[in-house]
C-alpha cells in the first residue's frame, strides 16, 4: 500500500488544518493587546490628573466620546486594509505588515507624553486596519467550499481572539489599575510582539493562503481578477450588506461593554467580595470567559441541529444571535432599578448581562466572519471583510453615542431602550429571512466535513 505524504499546509491538528491555530495564537495576541488597552482606556481617561496612579482627569463624556471616535475608526480602517490587500499585498503581507504597526502602537503609548498617546492610537488603528480584515479571510481560504467544517473553524479562531482578551483584562487591567496606566499600554505591546513572533515561524502552515491574486502562478486566479460580478455574485453581496445592518445594531449593543458598561462597573456597582474590591476592568474578561467554555458547545449545537435538517443557516444564527445579546440588557435594567432605589447594585446583573451578551456574539460574530468567506466574490474577500469590520466600527460609534446620551437620559432608559430596540430589529430581519437566503442561491445548502489528502 503506497503511503501518502502531506504537505505542511495540508496537516492537520483536532480535526482542522494546523494553519488555523498559527492563525488562532497570532488573533489571540492582537486581541490581547488590543482589548488590554481598551479595557484600560476609558478608566484612563476619566482618572483624576491629583491621584498617585494619575490619569487625564477628562469628564465621563469627553471620554465615552474619545472611546467611540477611536473604536470606530479602528474598524473602518480595515477597509483600506482589505483593499490594499486585495490589490496590492494579499492578506498574508497585509497581516504581517498590521502587526508590525501595532507593536509600534503600543510601546508609543507606554510613553506618558500626549503626543506619544494620540500617535500610539493612531498607529493601532492602521495596523488594526491591516491585520483584522485579513486574518480572518485567511481562516476561510484553509477550507474549501462546502466544507461544514467552516463555522467551527471560525469558532475556534474566535476562542483564540478571546484568550487574549480574557487574559489582557486581568493582566493588563490589573497592572494598568494598580502599577500605572503606561505600564499597561507598554505590556500590551509586548503581547503583540510574541504574536507578531509566532505567525513569522509558522508561515509553512499558510503557503497556499492570503497569497496576493495578481501574483498568482494559475493563470485562472489572474483572470479572475478582472472579471465582472455574475448575477449569482451580485446578489450575494446584497444579502451579505442586508446582513451587515444586523451587525451594526449588535455592535452599537454589545460595546457598551467598554464604554457604558465599563464606567457603571466602576462607579456604581459593589465589587467587594470577602472584603476584597475586584477591579473594575476585570469585569471586561467575563465575556471572553464565558466564550472560552461556551464557544465549541455553541458551535457544536448549531452544527447538530443543521445536520438533523433544521433551520441552522448563517442568517438565522445571527438573529437568534441578536435577541439573546439583546435580552442580557434587561440585566442591566434590573441594575440600574436596584442602584436608583438603593444607591448600589449587585455583580450579579452584571455577570448575567455578560453571559447573555456572549452567546449572543456566539450565535453573530463568528458566523457573520464565515459567511462572509462563503459569500463574498474571491478577488473582493478581504474588501467585504474588511467592510464587515468597518460596519462593526460604526457600531462602535453608535455605542459611544449611546453612553454620551446615558449621561443625560439616565442608564435606566439606555439599557432598557437597547433591549427593546435589538428584539424589535431581529424580528423584522427574521420576517424577511427565506427571501434573503434565497438571494444565496444555495450557497450553505451541501455542507459536509472535507479532509484533505494527498
Amino acid at each position: 500500500m503506497a503511503s501518502t505524504t502531506l504537505k505542511p499546509h495540508q496537516k492537520e491538528l483536532f480535526g482542522q488544518p494546523v494553519g488555523l491555530y498559527i492563525l488562532f495564537f497570532t488573533e489571540m495576541w492582537e486581541r490581547f493587546s488590543y482589548y488590554g488597552m481598551r479595557a484600560i482606556l476609558v478608566l484612563y481617561l476619566v482618572q483624576s490628573t491629583s491621584d498617585t496612579n494619575s490619569g487625564l482627569g477628562w469628564s465621563n463624556g469627553e471620554a465615552l466620546a474619545l472611546y467611540g471616535w477611536y473604536t470606530m475608526l479602528v474598524y473602518v480602517a480595515s477597509i483600506p486594509g482589505g483593499w490594499i490587500a486585495d490589490n496590492i499585498l494579499g492578506q498574508k503581507k497585509s497581516v504581517l505588515y498590521g502587526g508590525i504597526l501595532l507593536v509600534a502602537g503600543h510601546s508609543i503609548l507606554a510613553v506618558e507624553q500626549m503626543w506619544a498617546f494620540y500617535t500610539g492610537l493612531g498607529l493601532i488603528i492602521a495596523g488594526v486596519g491591516m491585520l483584522k480584515p485579513n486574518i480572518s479571510t485567511m481562516v476561510g481560504g484553509l477550507y474549501k467550499q462546502g466544507d461544514i467544517r467552516r463555522d467551527k473553524g471560525f469558532t475556534i479562531f474566535y476562542i483564540g481572539i478571546n484568550v487574549g482578551a480574557f487574559l489582557s483584562g486581568l493582566i493588563v487591567g490589573y497592572v494598568g489599575e494598580v502599577h500605572g496606566w503606561h505600564y499597561g499600554f507598554g505590556l500590551a505591546g509586548i503581547g503583540m510582539a510574541l504574536g507578531l513572533i509566532q505567525y513569522l515561524f509558522g508561515q509553512k502552515y499558510l503557503q497556499h493562503v492570503g497569497n496576493f491574486l495578481g501574483e498568482s502562478k494559475n493563470e485562472e486566479e489572474k483572470v479572475s481578477m478582472k472579471k465582472p460580478l455574475t448575477k449569482i455574485e451580485k446578489d450575494r453581496v446584497v444579502v451579505l450588506f442586508i446582513s451587515f445592518l444586523l451587525v451594526i445594531v449588535f455592535w452599537g449593543a454589545f460595546e457598551q461593554a467598554g464604554g457604558l458598561m465599563n464606567i457603571y462597573t466602576s462607579e456604581k456597582t459593589n465589587r467587594m467580595l470577602l472584603g476584597w474590591e475586584i477591579p473594575a476592568s476585570w469585569f471586561q474578561s467575563l465575556n471572553s470567559m464565558f466564550i472560552i467554555f461556551l464557544g465549541t458547545a455553541v458551535a457544536g449545537y448549531w452544527a447538530k441541529r443543521k445536520l438533523k435538517g433544521k433551520v441552522a443557516t448563517s442568517l438565522f444564527k445571527m438573529i437568534v444571535g441578536l435577541i439573546i445579546m439583546g435580552s442580557g440588557f434587561f440585566f442591566m435594567t434590573a441594575a440600574a432599578a436596584q442602584y436608583e432605589s438603593t444607591g448600589s447594585s449587585a455583580m450579579y446583573w452584571l455577570v448575567l448581562a455578560y453571559l447573555f451578551h456572549t452567546v449572543g456574539e456566539l450565535c453573530l460574530s463568528p458566523v457573520a466572519l464565515s459567511y462572509i468567506t462563503k459569500l463574498a466574490p474571491v478577488k473582493y474577500a478581504s474588501l467585504m471583510m474588511g467592510i464587515y469590520f468597518a460596519v462593526t466600527g460604526l457600531g462602535n460609534k453608535i455605542a459611544g453615542l449611546l453612553g454620551e446620551a446615558s449621561q443625560s437620559l439616565g442608564e435606566y432608559a439606555i439599557f432598557t431602550g437597547i433591549a427593546v430596540f435589538c428584539i424589535v430589529f431581529a424580528l423584522l430581519v427574521m420576517a424577511f429571512r427565506k427571501k434573503l437566503e434565497a438571494l444565496t442561491h444555495g450557497a450553505e445548502d451541501d455542507e459536509h466535513e472535507m479532509h484533505e489528502v494527498a
